[in-house]
This record gives C-alpha cells, structure tokens and sequence, in this order.
C-alpha cells in the first residue's frame, strides 16, 4: 500500500509513504485530528492473508505512518469513535468487528463476531446522545452495536443481496441507510421494527450511500450501472438528480460537509469525480492520477476540499501523484490520496467482462497450459508409438 499526500498551505508538494505487500479498502479522517487519517488494508486483495489497520498522518514532513494493527482476516471498512479520538472500529472478512485503541500499541480492544459472512460495512453514529455503531454484512444483515455492549442490539433484515453499505443520518437520531446488491437503498429506525422505507433506486447493484449534510431528507447511491442518483426522502417516484460520467461502477460517494449541493465520487474507471449537482453542467473536474480501480474515498471535516482517495493496485510511486494539486472541492488546498485496492467484490465491478485482475489470471492460465501443452505433445508423439509396437 503507497500513500500520497499534498503538502500543507496553499501549494501542493505531494509526500509518499510506501507500505509494502498491503491492499485495501476504505479510507477515513479522522474528526478530532486535522489531516489524520485510518485505512483499512488487506493482502492479497482481500482474497487470502491477513488484514491491516494504518493510521497516518500528514505533516510538514509529508505523510507518516502513526500506527498499524494487524487482524487475521481482510479488513474492508474503518470508521472512527464520536467520543474518544484514539478508538476506531473496523469490519472484515471473518465477519467479525475488531475496536481499536491507538493510543495503546496492541489489540484489538475487543472483537464482536455475528454477522455470518463478511463485514462490508461500519459506520459510528455522529447525532449526540447516542453511542451507537451500524454494521451491514454479505449476510443480507445490518446489526445494531453499542460499543460498551459485547453483543449486538438488533439485527436488520430484508435486504435480497449483499450490503455494501451501511451510514447514519447526520441529523436523525437512531436512523441509518443501507445501500445493497438487491438493487435498493433503504432506511431503518433503530426504534421501529421492520424497514421505514425501500427505494429502488437503481435497475444494478448499488455499492455506495451517503446522506446529505445540510438536508436530512437528501441521500446519494453510486451503483454499477456508473450513475449517481439523488433521492428525497419525502418524494421517491423519481431522483432529484442524475449523474453521469463515470464508465464503470462507482465504488465509493461522499457529499461535502462544507457545501450543500457538492459531492465525490470515486470508481473502478480509475477516476475521483467532483459534483455540484445545482448546476447544468454537474461535473466539475476529474482527477485521472490513479491507475488502478479507485475504491475508497473521505473528505476532510476540518480543511475544505481537502480529499483522501484509495485505489488497487501498487504500481510505480511515480504514478502516485496527489488529486489535490488542482483538486476541485477547494482550489489552492491540499488532496491526500491513498493506494489502497479490492477485494472478491471486484467480479461485481463491471457491467460485463472480466475485471482486469481476473483477465490477467484467465490469461495466464491459457499461457501456462498451452506452454504445457506444447512441452508435452513431443513426447506423445514418440511415446506412444514405441508402446504400441
């Protein structure tokens, strides 16, 4: 896993840091540290080895590596405590959840194990008054945590497919959203049984949800199908927005906190795109840096436009270089962008056709048996003749 970052001020001096033999996932600021940031990484895509949580950091110096913990399973989503600044939780592919403490140099903290298949997603709710953590599963199940509880609160059930994504509300206490391969978003109150509504947004697997900062009933879905949707809660025939552009799924989209109609979106075409969904002309820049599938995204609560985008792959730090040097969400500011690649869920990333990584094994399997084959074939010929005889 490679990391750059812009520098601090108004220019733009991209720093790297290079962690080695490390994929990942999903990538989050952090809400007390300016430019600190957790990555949720994994070996070998996710599909085999062990997982990694990094905190970094951007400094004067470019960008550091804080702390790292280790998990014996993919790590495929990071989110950060609302009352404490060190502890973080993150999601994997045991199913498992795992709490960590950064200000302590083991862990994890605790570990909760329900969910049957991955944990895709975890999100910490940010409305006062409430402690509470979401988690959506490859078991067609959302759970209810309280982190100083060992077991969940409930279990949400109704989804048809994979949850890619689970996230609070902002402005509504106890209420969340989740975003499936079912094809719909639909949004739970903690306090009721059963789903408060289903939208079927789009006619594709949708891999991403976010809420509005400034509109309790506006959410965003990124799906496969490449397009941006905006819903309101209040009116769901049709979405009060549509936004095209990208050319394969969108894996990750994040509205602004700094600005009501502005968002980020990051896809498997290797692009980050900015959005301001009030104007005829929505699309405000793409970042094209990245060469591989950009799958994870976060922007900044603290620096206005400042963006940290993950994608899969570990190429040439070269090719590295950071969004922010002309990033769109806040001229003159600072991206931080991240290498950090896929797991299993890359065979849901386009419409059709194989994934790059899995035409790269498909062809090497052709090349590896047809140089057997052509090993091989010489001795049949003679061999079997002199049996016969």
């Amino acid at each position: 896993m490679g990391t750059t970052g812009g520098g601090g001020g108004g220019g733009g001096g991209a720093g790297t840091l290079r962690l080695p033999g490390l994929h990942g996932y999903a990538v989050e600021f952090s809400p007390y540290w300016p430019g600190r940031v957790a990555c949720a990484a994994a070996q070998y895509y996710g599909i085999a080895g062990c997982g990694t949580l990094a905190v970094l950091e951007q400094n004067e110096a470019g960008i550091v590596l804080l702390r790292s913990f280790d998990w014996n399973d993919g790590l495929f989503d990071v989110t950060w405590s609302e009352n404490n600044e060190h502890v973080l939780i993150t999601s994997s592919g045991d199913g498992s959840l795992q709490i960590w403490d950064t200000a302590k140099t083991k862990g994890p903290l605790q570990v909760y194990k329900e969910h049957t298949q991955e944990a895709y997603s975890v999100d910490w709710s940010q409305t006062r008054g409430e402690q509470l953590v979401v988690s959506g599963s490859w078991d067609q199940t959302a759970k209810l945590w309280d982190p100083a509880v060992g077991k969940s609160l409930c279990t949400f059930k109704g989804h048809e497919g994979v949850i890619y994504s689970t996230i609070w509300s902002p402005h509504i206490p106890g209420c969340f959203a989740s975003a499936s391969g079912d094809q719909t978003l639909r949004v739970w109150d903690v306090k009721a049984p059963g789903v408060k509504l289903v939208i079927p947004a789009h006619q594709a697997e949708i891999l991403s949800c976010d809420w509005c900062k400034y509109d309790e009933n506006l959410l965003v879905t990124g799906a496969v199908d490449c397009s941006l949707k905006g819903w309101d809660l209040r009116n769901i025939r049709q979405p009060v927005f549509v936004l095209l552009g990208h050319t394969y799924a969108i894996r990750r989209v994040k509205f602004s906190p700094f600005h009501a109609t502005l968002l980020a979106s990051c896809s498997y075409d290797f692009t980050v795109r900015f959005w301001d969904f009030s104007k005829p002309n929505p699309l405000l820049e793409t970042v094209e840096h990245h060469t591989e599938f950009t799958c994870g995204l976060d922007l900044s609560l603290h620096n206005c436009g400042q963006c940290a985008a993950v994608h899969s792959g570990s190429r040439r730090e070269q090719e590295l270089q950071s969004a922010a040097e002309g990033s769109l969400l806040c001229r003159g500011s600072n991206t931080v962008s991240f290498v950090i690649p896929t797991r299993k869920d890359i065979v849901k990333i386009m419409q059709d056709g194989f994934s790059q990584i899995y035409w790269h094994i498909f062809i090497g399997l052709i090349s590896f048996f047809s140089l057997v084959l052509l090993f091989c074939l010489p001795f049949a010929l003679v061999i079997v003749p002199h049996n016969i005889l």
